[in-house]
This record gives C-alpha cells, structure tokens and sequence, in this order.
C-alpha cells in the first residue's frame, strides 16, 4: 500500500507553533518540495519522448538512404503488373547463322490505339496521325473517331520517331502501348529461308510474334517455347557466303536479262545447305501479302530455290551416265550411238551440234549428247532409271526444314513410258527443284551417298552405307566426266582456276501454260557444279529463267554462256571466305579414262 504524504506535515506545524513560529511557511515550503519532485519528473519524460522521436527519425532516414543506394546500383528493370489473366507472349529466340551472327532477333516497339469517347478534337487528331502515317485511311479513321466505337487500332508498330510526333500532337484519347517486333538485320539476305512473322494474339501491352513461313514457321513453336530459356536456333547459313552468293547471283541475273534466278550451295557429304538464294526477294522487315490472283511464282514471296518445280535439262544426263554404269550398260569408254535425228515412233530427238554417228559415254556427257543420254537410258530400261532417280529423291517432297518445300513434289510423267524414258534422261518430261537437283549431285559426287538437305548447322543426318545410291566407282568416274565438261565441254567457261571445278551444264525450254508444248526462245538455263573435285567439298546449283546474253553479236541462250559464268565467279568468289585454298599444282590427266573423238 502506497504511504500517503499529508499535504500539510502536521508534526513540523506544531512543532512551529509550539516555538511560536508561522505553520504556513511549513505548509508552503511542503508544496514547493512537491512541485520540484513533479517537474523533474515531467521532465526526465519529455526528455525520453525527444530521444525516443530522434532516434525514430534517424532510423527511418537510414532506410530511405540505403534503398536510394539500392536504386541507384540496380539494373534497371521494367515494372511488372500481375493480374489474373495469361498474359500474351511476346519474346522469341533469335535466329543466327551457323558463326553465331544474327539473322532475326527482337526489337522494342509501340503500338498506337485510340479511345474516341475521351478525345477532345477528332479532326485535328486524324490529320496529325495521317501527317505521321500516310498510309492511313484518314476518312476511315474520322468515321472510327466519331462513330460509337470505344477502340480503334491505329498502327501496330511505330518507330520511336513516331512515337514522339505522336505525343506531340496532344490528344488524350491516343494512348501508345509496348510490345516487340521481329527483326531481321540483313533485310533481303536469307528472306526465303528465314521467311517472316505477324502478330497473332495482341492486346494494348503486347502481342504475339508468329512465324508465317521459312523457318520462322517450322520451328515456331521452338522458337516461342519459354522453356528453351531464349536458347537461339542456329542455321547451316553461312552470312558471308550467303552474302556473295546474291550479289553475284542479283549481277548475273542483271548481265543475262533473266526474270528470275537460284542458287544453292551445299555440303556435299553432309547435305547442310550453306547458302540459298532465289530472286526476285523481299524484305522480311516489310513482308509483302501473298498474291490473290494471277501466278504465285511471279511473287517475290515464291522461293525458286525449294519450291519452284523446272524442267532441269541436260543436268540429268549425269544421272543416266550413273545409272548406265550401275546396270552396265556402259562403262566410261562404251562408244555409244549419236547418230542424229533419232526417231523413236512419231517422236524425233536431235542434238544442239551433229556429234557423228558414235561418242565414248565421257563424250556424251561432254559434249551433251540428247541422243547418246536416250540411247543409254533405253539400254538400262525405264524400271532401272525409276529406281536410281527414286532413290536420288525425285518422286518425293524433300525433308528440309521449309514449308514451301515440303509441298513441293516433282512432277513425274503421267504413264512411264518408252518416250518418258527417253525425255528424262536428257532432263525433259520431268520438273523438279533446284534443291532435288543440288541433293541429288551431292550423292554423285560424294561417294554414292544419299544426304538429307537441312538448313539446321547442329541437327544433321551423316549418310552411311544404308544411304548407298550408286557405287564409289561410278561416282569417281561421275567426277572425272563432270571435270571433263568444265575443262573441255560445255562448260569450258565455269573453270574458276585453282578450284577444279566439275559440273553439268542444262538448257530446257520451258513449258507453254497455255497452249501446251514449249516456249520458243524462252529457256531454264542451269549448272550444277562441285568444287574441288579431286575430293569434293561443295555442291553449286544456279539456275536463271529466260536468260539471255546480248553482249556479243548474236544472243545467247543457253546455260554455257549464261548460268557458268555466273557459277565461276560465285565460286571464285566463296571458296576463299569457306576456307578453301586454291590449289596451284598442275592437275595431272586421268588415265583411265579413254576419250574418243569423232
């Protein structure tokens, strides 16, 4: 129990009285007592209040100062809001060459829409945006603005240029919005084979980036997949190779008055494509929209490489000499039939030049003998040329990674007959891809196995014995025939010197769409060619539609004067940057082979 301090000490007070002192003053010195005890109280607890605020302050300045050292260390970061709904997707993987340069890859942008309830001046609006934007309908959008719409899309992407002239303008009611774009560096190099994307799913913060063709449309799902960690799908594409290739390709295609042209370049033993070229292109940044009529091969978008089908001429010949010493028929030095004309019923074959009336199988390939090639392919039977030809890949769509190729199957005669026979071997009755061809002069040239063409630089099929087309034997005498036609044959004009260039020039006329038959003076003049051929790298295929070479006096049409050039200097040219060193040792004859002349 507390003790209770009287507010007057009654033994001081009579103990002044009995002295006859005043008990007041004791009352009052009392009270004073009591109020200094108080005050001091009071203020040891302000005192402890001030300290107690000091130190809250202190703490408090403390922690704004170390989160503003935090802030301003950081990486800056993009303010995430989370809400219930899946958000759309908008990162996609880059796409690099086979050296690790980028060939696609994602760019920030904006888009720009409006809400026409919160503007303030719809007309001044459109015609700011149509100032900015003059492929803008501007009557369509003051409709839009003025009608009962809620939101209007106005641009899908904007360049930050844009996007500033944009704010200028003042409008409340244009709201800009983030998201990506795909980007392709390069611009027109590796269109066809990249191919290109859109928008899919898009909202006012993002939008989904979908491929729409080329690779960007068979590995779209890779490409978008979170899980690959933005892990980049690296091509076979060599960019400097595929760089000199449509620069040589666009000159030739210039110097030889084409209307269009295609190049391929290839691993020989591996399939992988190194380069792909096919002209007219475009620009992926700004893809044109597919043709709604007339013919989809005179779009820049078809891909003449993989996907358009030509009659490939002479070039075939190289498989009926293949396929004459597969069933032995012939051998290299067979002296073979060139009597020209050749009927064969109603049917009548001639040759470019009178051969005389017999040439050795080399001579045949050598100088182009239609009539020698019909001779051999009827000696070894149409059941026998099926087969090789089958086993080559053409009766079948081939497994590269393109969609426009995969639809793309060879045309093959209706019924096989003596006369179908004799048509495909000389390249005639039969239409197939630049890229058929490339894959199939690969198996020649390699050693007799089929490779499965492929655009991946890491995912390839390495041909063994199972993927046997023809012999070693006839494959190296294939080589020493093809070598022969660069250094004495038609294709005298394709020996880049030091390469050892080896190849089968085709001239074909093209097909009539309209009335059947051919096309007079309208010709597909293509090479396929392979360097070095003493132990061959690389497969070149280069095709040019209605070519024709005006510089001398008279026009020239066909593939020696017009796609072999081309193909030598694109050689000339990329062996170098692959590696390749020229060889300066004198090649020495070959022989064993006998080359007869008439």
């Amino acid at each position: 129990m507390a003790i209770r301090i009287p507010l007057r000490p009654l033994a001081s007070v009579l103990r002044v009285r009995a002295r006859g002192g005043d008990p007041a003053m004791i009352e009052a010195q009392a009270r004073a007592k009591r109020m200094r005890k108080q005050r001091k109280r009071e203020k040891r607890r302000a005192e402890g209040r001030l300290v107690l605020m000091a130190m809250t302050f202190f703490l408090a300045f403390c922690a704004v100062g170390w989160k503003t050292a935090l802030v301003s260390t950081a990486e800056p970061v993009e303010p995430q809001v989370y809400v219930d709904s899946s958000p759309v997707i908008n990162q996609r993987a880059n796409i690099i060459d086979r050296n690790g340069v980028v060939l696609a890859t994602n760019l920030p942008t904006a888009s720009l829409y409006a809400h026409p309830q919160e503007m303030i001046d719809p007309v001044a609006a459109v015609d700011g945006l149509v100032a900015i934007f003059p492929d803008l309908d501007g009557d369509l959008l003051l409709r839009q603005f003025t009608g009962t719409r809620r939101f209007v899309w106005v641009k899908h992407k904007m360049s930050p240029e844009q996007q500033q002239m944009v704010h200028d303008i003042g409008e409340p009611g244009l709201n800009i919005g983030p998201r990506e774009i795909r980007f392709y560096p390069n611009e027109n190099l590796a269109a066809h084979i990249l191919g290109g994307t859109r928008f899919g799913e898009e909202d006012v913060s993002a939008a989904e980036v979908i491929g729409v063709a080329g690779v960007e449309l068979t590995f779209d799902q890779y490409l978008r997949d979170p899980a690959n960690m933005g892990e980049p799908l690296q091509l076979s594409i060599d960019l400097t190779a595929q760089t000199t290739l449509r620069q040589v390709l666009a000159g030739g295609m210039a110097r030889t008055n084409a209307k269009a042209a295609a190049a391929i370049l290839m691993e020989a033993d591996t399939g992988r494509i190194v380069a792909m070229v096919s002209l007219p292109d475009f620009d992926p940044n700004h893809r044109p929209r597919p043709p709604v009529s007339g013919d989809p091969a005179e779009s820049p978008l078809f891909n003449r490489a993989a996907q358009g089908k030509y009659e490939l001429g002479s070039t075939f010949k190289i498989f009926t000499a293949a396929l004459a010493m597969e069933t032995g028929v012939a051998g290299p030095d067979t002296m073979v039939n060139t009597r020209s004309p050749m009927m064969w019923h109603n049917f009548k074959i001639s040759d470019f030049h009178n051969y005389g009336p017999r040439l050795s199988l080399v001579d045949v390939i050598v100088h182009s003998s239609n009539v020698g090639a019909a001779r051999l392919a009827l000696g070894a039977g149409a059941e026998a040329q099926q087969d090789l030809l089958r086993r080559l890949g053409f009766f079948d769509v081939l497994p590269v990674e393109l969609p426009e190729a995969r639809r793309s199957k060879p045309l093959l005669p209706p019924r096989w007959s003596e006369i179908s026979t004799i048509t495909v071997s000389y390249g005639h009755g039969i239409s197939a891809t630049p890229l058929h061809l490339a894959t199939a002069y690969a198996a020649m040239v390699n050693g007799g196995l089929r490779v499965r063409p492929t655009l991946l630089q890491n995912d390839i099929h390495i041909p063994t014995e199972a993927d046997r087309v023809i012999s070693q034997e006839t494959s190296d005498q294939i080589r020493r025939m093809m070598r022969q036609v660069v250094t004495r044959g038609t294709a005298s004009m394709g020996d880049a010197q030091g390469y050892e260039v080896g190849g089968k020039t085709g001239s074909a006329d093209k097909p009539n769409p309209a009335g059947g038959g051919y096309l007079e003076d309208a010709l597909i003049g293509t090479f396929a060619s392979a360097f070095p051929m003493s132990d061959p790298k690389y497969v070149l295929v280069v095709m040019l539609d209605e070519p024709v070479e005006t510089i001398g006096s008279e026009a020239r049409r066909t593939a020696g004067w017009t796609a072999v050039p081309v193909a030598a200097e694109i050689i000339r040219r990329v062996a170098p940057l692959l590696g390749l060193r020229p060889n300066s040792t004198p090649e020495i004859p070959d022989e064993n082979i006998r080359l007869t002349r008439n």
